[in-house]
């Protein structure tokens, strides 16, 4: 009972996890928004002292302002991207937790969900991440190349689906052991 009541300890500092990660990506998202308005705002000739805002951004930011329009619309689609998924764990952590077990044949599958939403998520933002960097490039030159790894939202999405499946595994070995119970009743 000691390791489940850890186990448990574990799913509620990840439904927390979760939250926290979720309201961070809306927050990015909406600051990457506020940052492509902000910047199609900015006048052409307004200078911070006696350098103009684009000499300022690419002394101190080593890049251009139509770099900085595709980064920021890049990051608008992996923090949507990623919101998503948080949001996804996030009700697998609550149900675990309502559930008061891993190894329950929902869970498993939920688990094992999350996994493949972990593959496939990060996957499409990058896409559309790569999409947009590309139109950005196209239609504004003057951007820097796009050099995003994602490598860690790929051993997460193993990760889930390995627990999924051993969670599945505890729960066939707890529904064999409920049905020898009811035969030696």
């Amino acid at each position: 009972m000691k390791t489940l009541n850890t186990v448990q300890g574990f799913h509620k500092a990840g439904r927390i996890i979760s939250k926290v990660v979720f309201i961070l990506c809306i927050v990015g998202a909406a600051l990457c928004v506020a940052g492509i308005v902000s910047l199609a705002l900015m006048p052409e000739g307004f200078k911070i002292g006696d350098v103009t805002f684009a000499a300022f951004v690419k002394k101190e930011a080593g890049v251009s302002v139509n770099t900085c329009y595709a980064y920021l619309a890049m990051g608008i689609a992996f923090c949507a991207g990623e919101a998503v998924l948080s949001k996804f764990a996030e009700l697998y952590f609550k149900r675990e937790l309502k559930a008061g077990t891993p190894f329950t044949f929902e869970g498993a599958k939920e688990l094992i969900r999350l996994g493949i939403l972990s593959l496939v998520i990060p996957a499409a933002a990058a896409a559309v991440a790569a999409i947009a960097h590309a139109v950005i490039s196209s239609v504004l030159g003057d951007v820097a190349e796009n050099n995003w790894n994602d490598a860690f939202s790929f051993g997460m999405g193993f990760m889930f689906i390995f627990t999924g499946f051993i969670c599945r595994h505890g729960a066939e070995l707890n529904a064999e052991r409920s049905a020898e119970q009811k035969t030696a009743e």
